[in-house]
């Protein structure tokens, strides 16, 4: 209590007192994170920033008639999350569609729901399973047949995204596509049986095409059931704690025609998750010319949203700069290498974005292909200096050591995620047991280079943050596969500072973030149970008490529900996010 009261004293320190406050927290555990142990009482906001952070007589001390109070009856405050690799525009446009299966703990329970869902979505519309599950999450251990998806839909079209490797096609599905003997794609196998029909399962090889784009048939909502989608979607984020994301862009999703919607959103002031995104290249072949429009379109640190410092921002390129650097990060496949005529098409786009003074962020998984990446960032920074321009790996699951000096003397950085909490048994039995931390992020850390954690999120891993940070700090698969050494695992204050100010650094905003301190932005979570002495295994479950995003409460649950302004009503009626939520961590 000693520590805490001088941390809260020293954190209160030159505040002046006499100003207006909008709303303050008390008796908090509050979780300054800027310094491991530091903790204070309560917290002053004023104008969408912090004012004041000590016990709770100091910073009642600038209350006004016109302040809200809230108690948090002694529960633990923390900053808002923040998703450094996000694909959040996009999942806003198609949650509302999607049944989700990520947190679910059996596979009968998955297969209920999937018949449940089916008997009240209507003619034409397809029952949709987009990532964020794996068969170790199930009790059974194991993924659903063929026969048991068609035994619980027979009658209306399905389609189920399993990681980067397959996808399931009921019978309905596969007639309402059309697919046949016939139907092939150039990286991907179509499965037939015996009878040589398609038996409905998709395997990628390595490329997801295959899945993404049968995926792209199932149909989308109407704009306004998109709008609505998008509210939903951004509140499921805010329920588990978000209050930023920084989107990495995504296949089908082309600026600036699928922005419309969120853009619509910022403008209006209506978004409460803190968006910076960057423009992901559409068109194998035709990237450069991607970028070279997009320069006359928008610019970095463009703000769209209409009440939220950095609410909606372009920040960069990327996470896809040129196709022929993906190295599809399926492990159920071998790796696969880029072709030959990869480093000409990187090499010119990366001379453009940096002539330009545009941040980029690159996906790259394996260390082969980070090395050939690295020598066309090192031969571009020759010619036009990088000169402290903001850029940075997505990934990096077998990035070695010396190439992690080579980005550290380059400035760079290293956004993490959790894919391999849902791929570690895969990778595993295709590789064998880890010996070295995949991604190595102590070794990052040691180093001194910037990290931020996320997800990857929404079509293969979960969008929960929660399992993320337990990741982080067990070391474990979602099958409870312990994957790391225990010298790698991270401290509890060190995977929280990972997903609030460590991904602060992918947008800049590493000053303003992810600290409960004087002058921060007032982005905070109260949380129902203490991340910092629960049980290790409660952490994946982990949701908000309530949100605040800018100084203003944007979610809360029956604790705090008087706080917060109700939910619009989900659409469609038949919606599954209507009759389930999203995330099943309940």
């Amino acid at each position: 209590m000693k520590r805490l009261m001088l941390a809260a004293a020293i954190a209160a320190a030159g505040t002046n007192t006499s100003m207006a406050t909008d709303l303050i927290v008390t008796n908090a555990k509050v979780a300054t994170m800027v310094r491991e142990g530091q903790f204070a009482q309560a917290v002053a906001i004023d104008g969408g920033k912090i004012t004041a952070v000590g016990t709770n007589a100091q910073v009642l001390k600038r209350k006004t008639s016109d302040t809200q109070v809230i108690d948090a009856g002694g529960r633990t405050v923390i900053p808002g999350l923040n998703d450094s690799h996000l694909h959040i525009i996009r999942e806003g446009l198609n949650y509302n569609a999607e049944l989700r299966w990520d947190g679910v703990t059996s596979l009968k329970r998955a297969l209920a729901m999937l018949k449940e869902q089916a008997a009240r979505t209507p003619p034409g519309q397809w029952v949709k399973v987009v990532g964020g599950w794996n068969e170790y999450q199930f009790e059974e251990k194991r993924l659903p047949t063929l026969a048991e998806i068609n035994a619980a839909v027979p009658d209306k079209p399905v389609f189920l995204l399993y990681l980067y490797g397959l996808g399931f096609l009921n019978q309905k599905g596969i007639e309402t596509l059309g697919y046949d003997e016939n139907t092939q794609y150039k990286e991907g196998v179509v499965e037939l049986g015996a009878d040589g029909k398609p038996t409905g399962l998709l395997i990628a090889k390595p490329n997801a095409l295959i899945l993404y784009s049968t995926l792209a048939k199932t149909g989308m909502l109407p704009r306004d059931q998109q709008l609505n989608s998008t509210l939903q979607y951004y509140r499921e984020l805010n329920r588990l704690g978000i209050t930023s994301a920084i989107d990495a862009g995504g296949g089908g999703q082309a600026y600036p025609d699928d922005y419309a919607v969120s853009l619509e959103l910022a403008k209006n002031g209506k978004l409460t998750v803190r968006t910076s995104y960057y423009l992901f290249a559409q068109k194998p072949g035709k990237e450069l010319e991607d970028y070279q429009r997009w320069l006359t379109q928008t610019k970095p640190d463009k703000n769209d949203h209409l009440f939220y410092a950095n609410g909606y921002n372009t920040e960069g390129g990327g996470e896809n700069l040129v196709w022929s650097a993906a190295d599809f990060e399926n492990f159920l496949e071998p790796r696969p290498d880029m072709p030959e005529h990869m480093e000409g098409e990187l090499e010119a786009v990366l001379k453009l974005l940096v002539k330009n003074r545009w941040p980029f962020r690159i996906h790259a998984t394996y260390g082969e292909s980070i090395e050939r990446d690295l020598a066309v960032i090192e031969k571009v920074n020759k010619e036009i200096p990088l000169d402290g321009l903001r850029w940075f790996f997505d990934h990096a699951e077998t990035i070695s050591d010396a190439q992690l000096a080579r980005v550290k003397k380059l400035g760079g950085g290293v956004a993490v995620q959790n894919r391999l909490y849902f791929q570690g048994e895969a990778y595993w039995k295709r590789y064998g047991a880890q010996t070295r931390q995949m991604p190595p992020i102590r070794t990052m850390l040691k180093m001194g280079i910037p990290v931020g954690l996320g997800t990857d999120g929404t079509r293969v891993s979960s969008y929960g943050p929660w399992p993320s940070i337990y990741w982080a700090v067990t070391g474990k698969t979602a099958g409870g596969l312990r994957i790391w050494q225990e010298e790698d695992r991270l401290s509890r204050h060190e995977a929280l500072q990972l997903m609030t100010r460590g991904s602060a650094w992918m947008s800049g905003e590493e000053k303003v973030k992810g600290t409960l301190a004087v002058g921060q932005y007032a982005d905070l979570v109260i949380l129902p149970q203490d991340y910092f002495t629960m049980s290790e295994e409660g952490i994946r479950n982990l949701e908000a008490a309530l949100t605040i995003v800018n100084g203003k409460v944007v979610y809360a649950d029956d604790t705090f529900g008087k706080y917060a302004a109700p939910a619009p009503a989900v659409l469609p009626e038949w919606s599954p996010v209507k009759h389930y939520g999203g995330y099943q961590n309940k």
